[in-house]
């Protein structure tokens, strides 16, 4: 098996481009299997960019531009291929606002994960394989919120509803999580068990994660290699305990002091 092939995401002399602004500008950055990543940077560094854009779901530049997730193609030439969404399946998304379907469930929710393997018709009718349905409970215990399974996911905590965004995507089957901002919009308490289970999915699992986070902190706490953006650039990428002071002011500059959730609580 190539390099590539074992890499969760391999992307290569990548660019992006809004108006006149440089979102990615030639960054090339390959993160392996069972690696724990956080990307971090100032806001508009190119961080969410560059995550939306190994799922497929922002367009890259034309050019020489490649991006490859466990191998597969997913956009070359400034478009997204044939095999992006084989690829896709691989990765369960979870976003800041997490996507839940509030007037349903937070089983029904957490069963979605299943719709890429069985037939359309099913999903819509919510005829549920019941190998899915002890899956999709299993992954509820596994985060914590089992008991409020018949619950609609609009009533739960934030917190609650990210972890249900998380069984969905062990349901789903990931081999890796693309996490974007999980924890921007929850309380420091909630946070940390939102990280703690992702650590612990990365951990016991071997499941790549791949998370962007404006708290520094965290990053460091949680991440084993942190990788930095700035101005659409990677400026640092190595172990999260050999970022120092002055190189976090160069990433932030006026930013520097809001990057520290808990020092600021």
């Amino acid at each position: 098996m190539t390099a590539s092939a074992a890499a969760v995401a391999s992307v290569r002399d990548v660019s992006k481009t809004f108006g006149a602004r440089k979102a990615l500008n030639g960054v090339s950055v390959e993160v392996g299997a069972g690696e724990m990543v956080a990307l971090i940077g100032p806001s508009g560094s190119g961080k969410s960019t560059l995550l939306r854009s190994i799922t497929g779901l922002q367009s890259i530049d034309g050019g020489k531009g490649v991006i490859e997730v466990f191998g597969e193609v997913v956009q070359k030439n400034g478009r997204t291929t044939g095999q992006c969404r084989s690829a896709r399946q691989k990765l369960g998304m979870i976003f800041q606002q997490f996507n839940l379907v509030g007037r349903l469930s937070l089983f029904s929710n957490v069963m979605l994960g299943a719709l890429g393997r069985i037939p359309g018709w099913q999903g819509l009718l919510g005829v549920w394989p019941s190998a899915d349905k002890q899956k999709a409970m299993a992954a509820l215990h596994r985060v914590g919120v089992a008991d409020y399974a018949a619950q609609r996911a609009n009533t739960l905590s934030g917190g609650q509803q990210q972890r249900g965004a998380i069984a969905r995507a062990l349901v789903q089957g990931a081999k890796a999580i693309l996490a974007d901002e999980p924890v921007a919009s929850l309380d420091p308490v909630s946070a940390r068990k939102v990280m703690e289970l992702l650590v612990e999915l990365n951990k016991r699992d071997g499941l790549g994660v791949i998370v962007t986070l404006h708290q520094v902190d965290y990053a460091i706490r949680y991440c084993d290699r942190v990788i930095a953006l700035k101005a659409g650039k990677i400026v640092y990428d190595g172990p999260s305990t050999g970022l120092d002071t002055k190189q976090l002011i160069d990433i932030y500059g006026p930013e520097f002091e809001d990057a520290f959730w808990e020092a600021k609580a």
